[in-house]
């Protein structure tokens, strides 16, 4: 994975892709000065990190005289170090700027300081591998841009996690389904101490016709859920499938949802309250 470092043109959209890049599972840092990229990637060649994003813009033109050298010394260390550079048209930016009322880095009338920009951060454009021109873009767009360019647009997790809604729902979940309406196998006295793991729970969970409807319709709205989270240009959703206790119906449903949905990267982060031997 490469060492990505993000400049641009202020308003151009450097926020949303370092906030894509993060959600990828980069660690960020940014408004870093060049003569600190290799410090950078030494750092994080020392801590296991092999996602690392930096950005270099405006805000660092007290330093970007170090700019020549840095890159040469860190593009002889890292083989794979990408260059990132987001530009816009400049009534886009105005338009934009107006929208946020902020203040432009180099603070003087803010057509002159795009001019003055584009002059001070155009070493940095020069060396770039990718130039994005953002003009028409929304947020969106960028993001999915900014996954197809570093190819992380199939990096994405379906994490299933089951529990019990006497426990209390998990806070952390961005979809709770409830399949308290299935088949209890709580009141089969040889089912009550297994799980929903086991497949003679399973079966009695999944009975007859209408629990095979009900799960087909719940596994076909996590399919919708998920791949619009997805396309929204997230890497992760979570969904917590939950019954009375999280013993039998919520860790079976759970289960078999992970297989159904591998295409998504589903996989089961927890069976919280599932205690085999003991009692929804």
């Amino acid at each position: 994975m490469p060492f990505v470092i993000v400049s641009g043109l202020s308003g151009s959209g450097k926020s949303t892709a370092l906030r894509t890049l993060e959600d990828a599972g980069f660690f960020i840092t940014d408004n870093l000065p060049p003569e600190l990229w290799g410090a950078m990637h030494d750092l994080a060649v020392a801590r296991g990190l092999e996602r690392v994003a930096v950005s270099t813009d405006a805000r660092t033109r007290f330093f970007l005289d170090a700019l020549e050298d840095s890159y040469v010394r860190l593009s002889r260390r890292r083989e794979d170090l990408r260059v990132l550079f987001l530009e816009a048209a400049s009534e886009v930016l105005l338009r934009r700027y107006n929208l946020t009322r902020r203040e432009h880095p180099l603070g003087e009338t803010l057509m002159l300081d795009f001019a003055r920009e584009r002059e001070l951060l155009s070493p940095l454009r020069a060396i770039a591998d990718t130039v994005i021109d953002t003009t028409g873009f929304t947020a969106a767009e960028l993001s999915a841009r900014v996954l197809r360019t570093f190819r992380l647009e199939q990096d994405f997790t379906l994490r299933l996690l089951s529990f019990g809604f006497k426990h209390a729902p998990p806070r952390d979940a961005d979809l709770v389904i409830d399949v308290r309406s299935l088949p209890n196998p709580h009141y089969v006295p040889e089912l009550r101490p297994r799980t929903g793991l086991e497949r003679e729970v399973a079966q009695y969970v999944f009975q007859d016709a209408a629990s095979e409807a009900f799960y087909g319709e719940v596994r076909d709205f996590v399919r919708i859920a998920a791949e619009r989270a997805r396309a929204a240009g997230r890497h992760g959703y979570t969904v917590a499938v939950g019954c009375t206790g999280g013993q039998h119906r919520s860790v079976a449903v759970a289960a078999r949802l992970a297989g159904d949905l591998l295409d998504l990267g589903a996989q089961v982060a927890d069976h919280r309250d599932m205690r085999p031997g003991g009692e929804e």
